[in-house]
């Protein structure tokens, strides 16, 4: 008897286990198909009736290359303004931010001699860098693969070109850490070799393709006094792979080039602003942003035209859907993460002198290739919830969540209860365009880029729905 009524109760304990049970995944069922049929509505709006696509075309089209301080740069803050304007979101401004203006000048030349046979290399000015002379710079080379060993020098870099030429590691599946891996030599290659008296430096482009299209990018003298400043350039990749063959076979052989870039006064420029206003929580802000200002030997379509289009779609297809935010959502268009991030460090500043409670940000800047996923950047309390949500997004083909960076324009905000987010679309062909020449229109594919806007309404309608802060107590 006594194993009788010990029976009934485990099974009436069962029973009552297995309501409580089936009540949860009733109630986290009713949850997921509400926000699945949300986001299957934004991916279907987006890709049947998208608009990205074509405020790029206009954006890349008829603006260009937009390098902070330019005339481009002021046009596409205009562009901007009245695109969202026309949208019709709650509220449009411009937030004044002076920006560095650094110029090219004339195109590149750079060439040397092998027995008596001209060679031409393709090349570029790195963004920051001083000229060359007027009759340019020629002198012996020495290769390196890191600034680490340009340094170990000491002197024998005196009167000599120094020549960085780390590739990208082949075997790193994203390209984004070989770009990390190697980039330092590019950003501060010039600094130790103008102390030792070298005259200029050169160094392969970050790309992993093998191509004859050279790539520019930011470069920083740090805190070494103007007189020890040397002219740095970028050479392509298969003329880097040239240059080392050459110099194995002539070790003495002299290396030419001439720049005219110059750094101007700082330019008057802007971030551009449109939100949505909250429902619930008007005071409260998410933002989703990419950078206006691009580099300017091409369009800037993925550096970072797809970024803008993307952040712009994202309220807009909000507002086409009819979801209504709790939270207001800003779009932010910032200007000059190029070379500076002025843009994202006055945004943050002006949140913060206004004490403004920002619960999330969400970034794209690399590219609008095929979506793969979202990084986090935020405190422990809300990563588990935030990777909840991949399994709503994978049937999408976003199955790469993972923790890290979010993007250099929204890292300024981050503090303790703000959460961060990187958009993460596929990474093997970005490298490719990545600050060059043919950084176009026509390299971003239509489909790719709604998948991408399609992506981001959605996880910024879950940061919305499912993520909230406490202001912070003073």
């Amino acid at each position: 008897m006594k194993h009788y009524f010990l029976a009934v109760f485990a099974a009436l304990l069962l029973i009552s286990c297995n309501e409580k049970a089936t009540t949860s995944i009733v109630k986290n069922e009713t949850v997921n198909k509400t926000d699945s049929i949300a986001i299957k509505q934004f991916f279907n709006t987006a890709l049947s009736d998208g608009a990205a696509y074509e405020w790029l075309r206009d954006l890349t089209q008829n603006i260009g290359g937009r390098l902070s301080g330019s005339p481009e740069a002021q046009m596409a803050v205009e562009w901007g303004e009245k695109l969202m304007k026309d949208e019709g979101f709650d509220k449009v401004w411009l937030q004044p931010v002076m920006v560095p203006h650094w110029v090219r000048g004339e195109k590149e030349v750079a060439n040397y001699s092998v027995n008596g046979a001209k060679v031409n290399v393709p090349v570029c000015a790195l963004g920051g860098s001083i000229a060359t002379p007027n009759n340019g710079v020629t002198a012996e080379v020495i290769e390196v693969q890191s600034v680490e060993e340009a340094e170990a020098l000491g002197e024998k870099m005196r009167g000599k070109i120094i020549f960085y030429n780390r590739p990208f590691d082949a075997t790193l599946i994203n390209t984004g850490e070989a770009y990390g891996g190697c980039v330092g030599q590019r950003y501060s290659g010039a600094k130790i070799p103008g102390k030792f008296g070298a005259l200029g430096t050169i160094v392969r482009s970050m790309s992993s393709r093998q191509d004859d299209y050279p790539h520019t990018g930011v470069m920083s003298y740090g805190d070494i006094p103007s007189e020890e400043y040397i002219p740095t350039a970028a050479i392509s990749t298969n003329a880097a792979v040239l240059l080392s063959k050459h110099l194995k076979e002539n070790p003495n052989l002299k290396f030419y080039f001439k720049q005219s870039c110059e750094t101007l006064p700082d330019a008057p420029s802007f971030n551009v602003i449109g939100e949505i206003t909250g429902s619930e929580f008007p005071n409260k802000y998410i933002t989703v942003g990419g950078h206006l200002d691009s580099w300017d030997l091409g369009e800037g379509a993925h550096d970072d035209g797809t970024g803008i289009v993307h952040s712009i779609e994202v309220l807009s297809l909000l507002k086409r859907t009819g979801i209504k935010p709790k939270h207001t959502i800003r779009a932010v268009l910032f200007m000059n993460e190029e070379n500076g991030t002025r843009g994202a460090k006055k945004y943050a500043a002006e949140a913060k002198l206004k004490n403004e409670i920002h619960v999330a940000a969400l970034e794209s800047d690399f590219g609008g290739h095929t979506p793969r996923g979202f990084s986090y950047d935020g405190n422990d309390q809300n990563e588990e919830l935030f990777m909840s949500w991949k399994a709503l997004l994978e049937p999408y083909g976003l199955t790469d969540w993972s923790k890290g960076g979010a993007g250099a324009d929204i890292t300024p905000l981050k503090n303790e209860t703000i959460t961060l987010s990187g958009y993460r679309p596929d990474s093997q062909r970005y490298f490719d365009y990545h600050h060059t020449e043919i950084d176009t229109f026509d390299k971003v594919n239509l489909r790719e880029l709604e998948l991408g806007s399609a992506a981001m309404t959605s996880l910024i309608y879950l940061m919305d729905k499912y993520l909230d802060v406490e202001p912070v107590k003073k």
